[in-house]
């Protein structure tokens, strides 16, 4: 009986495999333990099960398909495979699922339960899968994990896998977690050989010491580098770096920044801007250059610092800021000008430095010469310090050394000029005003002396040791000479007009800034780099779409009296919301000439 049993099934299974050849039909089954037909199921319908010794086995067209159960439909060229369902294709591409669908006139897969793609360099799980063999891609909209090695897990609700390009398309509340950071996107095109990731809408990768967000961005999973643009900004600790087009680096720390930026210091309220940065995370350090300024915010008057080039090192309790080439200062109550400032925010001292690169004769040094003002009063010298009180944010002292010179215009006359000259100088505040100074060493004054009236009485010219200025109201109140060597006073009409300016008289009151604007009115005209943006985001096309409908249609048409079965797992239309654009018009896009080009693909 058992031998008659087997011989039955061989001559059930050879007929199976000869009709198969007859009709040449695509698929075929190289292996099944057990075959009979079922009419219950549909007629024609054929079903196989696996033996103790191994699953059913079949083929199509260079892929290989395993189960413990089969339902094959002959007239339709479509199979149905039920439990540890394992799907091969050449050498790379593994699938497994409980259950699958696959039609060989559309050569389209429908997998479900515990869906798993296996390809080198990347791991699919999902619930359900399709896979169109002739456009070599794989979809899902049920919400998948990816998992690869070097890069972490990335999940999103909608899924697209192009093999042939080894890219992966994710849509909708995607989320790539790597022991190194978090990722959070809404669109993300990620190239699975070489672990590029394409950002597309709001989007933050967020780390233990930074979080980045950007609207259109590049990152390389595997170097940990990327580019972000479009409202792309850098937050770390105690400062944000804003710009145009943003460069990270996340091994060494390194971040830069090109057109229209913005690094903001929240510990020491501090603001700095321009149009190319570098920012060294782990140093503490920051590079800022092409119409740099620097602001530090007070509660009642901001302090703006120009320069060609700012330089910030330091932890936050001990920062030091440094300016390069003609720098300059304003404050509503105070304005600079020198050729280097070096500020000490922790001991309050700002230092304004003169050239040293040339002779304190030579023309151009004179002009770089520093300068300050306050108020109605003019201070220049070798080198000068600012000393603020750290507290309460106001001037508390300063310091002139070598040709100390202090002018202010006669408060009437057109051409007359209030002067003391001395080797040092030494100045106090009292609410960011100036009140006192003291003037030591080979003093001379040349002062024009009114009334109370403002009636000129006559112009002093003296010579001293030291002398001792107090200011009330802008005004010189009182003159004290120290160790006084000669001096008069002479009627305006006696003292001759060319002797109505001290050795080294030099007013400059043409190049006091007055407001934030006049700070650039002596740069060149700034030219922008032109900046070449990343690619908008370009929406796929439907997964079913014409030409997979037109395939679905056509297995139809053998069997018009039957319900066409590749026809009845297709996924339905995914309503995926368009990418708002946060570009403003007329906003420079951001540069990506280091970003490797797109990777194109054909999707069809």
């Amino acid at each position: 009986m058992k031998c008659y049993k087997n011989l039955f099934f061989l001559i059930c299974f050879t007929t199976v495999l000869f009709s198969f050849a007859q009709e040449k039909q695509n698929i075929t089954i190289k292996y099944a333990g057990i075959s009979y037909t079922d009419p219950k199921i549909e007629d024609g319908a054929n079903v196989f099960l696996r033996d103790k010794s191994q699953q059913v086995h079949f083929i199509h067209k260079g892929i290989n398909m395993w189960c413990d159960k089969a339902i094959y439909y002959p007239d339709q060229d479509f199979i149905e495979a039920f439990s540890n369902v394992v799907m091969k294709q050449g050498d790379t591409i593994n699938m497994v699922a409980k259950y699958l669908e696959y039609s060989a006139k559309t050569q389209l897969a429908f997998a479900s339960g515990d869906v798993v793609l296996t390809e080198p360099q990347s791991t699919l799980k999902t619930d359900t899968l399709y896979f169109d063999r002739t456009k070599q891609q794989a979809y899902y909209n049920s919400r998948g994990t990816v998992v690869r090695d070097s890069s972490g897990t990335i999940t999103s609700q909608i899924g697209r896998y192009y093999m042939s390009k080894s890219k992966y398309q994710f849509i909708k509340d995607v989320v790539l977690v790597n022991p190194e950071y978090t990722l959070n996107t809404e669109r993300l095109d990620f190239f699975s050989e070489n672990g590029h990731a394409y950002l597309f809408g709001p989007s933050t990768i967020v780390g233990e010491t930074s979080k980045i967000y950007c609207e259109r961005g590049f990152y390389d999973t595997n170097a940990d580098t990327g580019h972000f643009q479009r409202n792309a900004k850098i937050d770390y600790e105690n400062r944000t770096v804003e710009g145009d087009s943003l460069y990270f680096d996340r091994n060494k720390s390194f971040a830069s920044a090109t057109n229209n930026i913005t690094v903001t210091d929240t510990i020491n309220k501090s603001i700095i801007k321009g149009h190319y940065a570098e920012v060294w995370r782990a140093k503490d350090s920051m590079y800022m250059t092409k119409r740099a300024l620097a602001i530090t915010i007070q509660e009642k008057d901001s302090v703006y610092m120009h320069a060609d080039t700012l330089l910030v090192t330091g932890k936050e309790d001990n920062r030091i800021t440094r300016a390069f080439y003609n720098v300059k200062l304003y404050k509503s109550d105070l304005a600079g000008k020198s050729d280097s400032i070096h500020v000490n925010q922790k001991t309050g001292l700002t230092q304004m430095i003169n050239l040293k690169r040339f002779g304190s004769s030579d023309a151009f040094a004179m002009a770089r010469k520093p300068v300050l003002w306050n108020i109605g009063n003019q201070m220049t010298g070798d080198t000068i310090h600012l000393i603020s009180n750290v507290k309460t944010e106001q001037l508390d002292s300063l310091k002139v050394f070598n040709s100390a010179f202090l002018v202010s215009k006669d408060t009437i006359s057109d051409d007359g000029y209030n002067q003391i000259k001395g080797q040092r100088l030494i100045g106090l505040f009292e609410d960011n005003e100036l009140y006192n100074v003291d003037v030591i060493k080979n003093a001379e004054t040349i002062r024009y002396l009114r009334n109370h009236d403002n009636e000129l009485i006559g112009i002093q010219k003296s010579k001293s040791g030291s002398i001792n200025v107090k200011i009330i109201e802008q005004v010189v109140d009182e003159v004290r000479f120290i160790q006084q060597i000669d001096g008069d006073i002479f009627p305006e009409e006696d003292f001759p007009k060319t002797a109505r300016q001290l050795r080294g008289f030099d007013w400059r009151g043409e190049e006091r800034p007055f407001s934030v604007e006049d700070l650039f009115s002596e740069d060149p005209p700034l030219n922008l780099p032109s900046i070449k943006g990343l690619d908008d985001y370009v929406p796929p096309e439907e997964f079913v779409d014409d030409q997979l409908t037109e395939r679905v249609e056509e297995a139809g048409k053998a069997t018009p009296q039957k319900t066409n079965k590749a026809a009845r797992n297709l996924p339905k239309k995914t309503s995926v919301v368009p990418l708002s654009s946060a570009v403003k018009k007329g906003k420079p896009l951001k540069p990506v000439s280091t970003v490797p080009k797109k990777e194109k693909e054909d999707e069809n």
